[in-house]
């Protein structure tokens, strides 16, 4: 059976660089892995009484419940994302306080997990990612230490072929892929 690879993308713009690095690594994985990008923007903005049954007003959002099923289904997660202001964008965020919740039943607990950044700027969302991995080590998540993969000056990063550019940055990111398929593989979360 396949494993299950959830890919989050921290940007809403379909053109994105963040969507471009990520479609470039979803075909590194190996046979018997499915990655594919969850798509995150039409989550509405996290509010606590979507999830108490009380609160009439606000109904549980279907997008919530098959979103938390997608995470819950997941063999690992893969972020790939841009820095906002110094943190991880607000779409991201929003999509990691969707899943932790409601508190009896986190979908993120025991997920391994990695993270790809990067910025146009030369520090490749550095703090975007240090944000990120504060947030993930409170559900007791599987992380990719090292390499850590900082994509800086990533503008044009990616080519018109949907691959990386650099065959440097192609073998260190597959180096970085196959750490995270390791890292999947022995800590099985089903």
């Amino acid at each position: 059976m396949a494993k299950e690879i959830t890919v989050l993308v921290g940007s809403l713009r379909r053109g994105s660089i963040a969507r471009k690095i990520a479609r470039a690594v979803i075909p590194m994985f190996p046979e018997g892995y499915n990655a594919r990008i969850a798509e995150i923007g039409g989550l509405p903005l996290y509010n606590a009484d979507y999830d108490n049954p009380e609160e009439d007003y606000a109904p549980l959002p279907q997008s919530y419940t098959d979103f938390r099923n997608t995470v819950k289904a997941s063999d690992g997660v893969l972020f790939v994302t841009a820095e906002n202001n110094r943190l991880v964008p607000a779409v991201m965020k929003n999509a990691i306080d969707v899943a932790s919740k409601p508190n009896g039943d986190v979908a993120w607990k025991g997920l391994p997990a990695g993270i790809i950044s990067h910025s146009v700027g030369a520090m490749g969302g550095y703090s975007s990612q240090k944000s990120l991995r504060l947030a993930l080590s409170y559900f007791d998540m599987p992380l990719m230490g090292q390499p850590e993969v900082f994509l800086g000056k990533s503008a044009d990063m990616v080519n018109g072929s949907g691959e990386f550019a650099s065959e440097s940055t192609r073998n260190f990111v597959k180096g970085y892929i196959d750490g995270f398929v390791r890292l999947v593989e022995q800590n099985p979360r089903h």
